[in-house]
């Protein structure tokens, strides 16, 4: 990467040797919304399928792209791929990089904590808080959370770089010890945190009790749950299923169900 980021102070990120662009007016082409929201849903199935083949591609681990996402167990990763990796002596070092589909090695998995003002704490397998020593390497030595064990991730136009407690971005050193020793951002300072944590948006919405099973089973379930019962008699509507099939794929199943419901005439639930 040719530009490289400038040491930030508050603030977002600048581009070295970046120049301001003059932005035209384009005129807005009218789309009707038919097409608007069918493109949307394109869009968004096209960044699904990317995240999801990402995180396959991790082992299972998905990239944080903002400061809400960097808790619980993270690996910090750089450009070439490879881990930052925690050694016995509580020094830290670029690992070894890792095939297609695996993820992180236990001892480059970190816990992340928020620590506010969008700084996090990190903590090591070795249950230490990592911290800068005297000559700005990293090291998982501490048992309490200062001023020297904050972090900070900043990030610009989908790239993120970490900013220590000495006002300097994480690298790697030439004998591949993790250090903060830069004032701007290249490609070597360019990091990916992921994360294994089960997200809210990850987790898969809960089906009903009334709604597992083929459309003739929810059906009946609907019926036994609303239906007077006084002649003892079951009353399905007998239209068939193909209306629910159609229905549960546009999205309003439960409305149909009400609607069958109702036209047997035997329902309390309905009119």
């Amino acid at each position: 990467m040719e530009d490289s980021f400038k040491k930030v102070k508050g603030g977002a990120l600048l581009l070295k040797g970046e120049k301001k662009k003059k932005h035209k007016k384009h005129k807005k082409r009218e789309r009707s919304g038919e097409r608007e929201e069918g493109g949307s849903k394109k869009v968004k199935k096209s960044s699904q399928d990317d995240f999801n083949k990402d995180m396959k591609m991790h082992g299972g681990w998905w990239l944080a792209e903002s400061y809400t996402h960097i808790v619980g167990p993270v690996a910090l990763q750089f450009s070439n791929g490879a881990y930052i990796k925690a050694l016995d002596n509580g020094k830290f070092v670029l690992g070894a990089p890792h095939g297609d589909g695996e993820g992180p090695d236990p001892e480059e998995i970190l816990m992340s904590m928020k620590v506010g003002e969008g700084k996090i704490s990190l903590k090591s397998g070795f249950d230490k808080y990592l911290r800068l020593d005297k000559s700005g390497k990293l090291s998982g030595v501490s048992d309490a959370v200062g001023a020297m064990e904050m972090f900070e991730p900043i990030w610009q136009d989908g790239q993120m770089a970490i900013l220590g407690p000495n006002g300097r971005f994480m690298s790697i050193d030439d004998e591949d010890y993790v250090v903060f020793n830069k004032d701007r951002v290249s490609d070597m300072e360019i990091i990916k945190i992921r994360s294994n944590r089960i997200r809210d948006d990850m987790k898969k919405p809960e089906i009903p009790e009334e709604m597992k099973g083929t459309m003739s089973e929810v059906e009946t379930k609907f019926v036994k749950k609303f239906q007077k019962f006084q002649d003892h008699k079951l009353r399905i509507n007998q239209d068939g299923v193909a209306q629910l099939v159609t229905a549960k794929r546009a999205g309003n199943l439960h409305e149909t169900l009400l609607d069958r419901r109702e036209k047997m005439k035997s329902d309390r639930m309905c009119k």
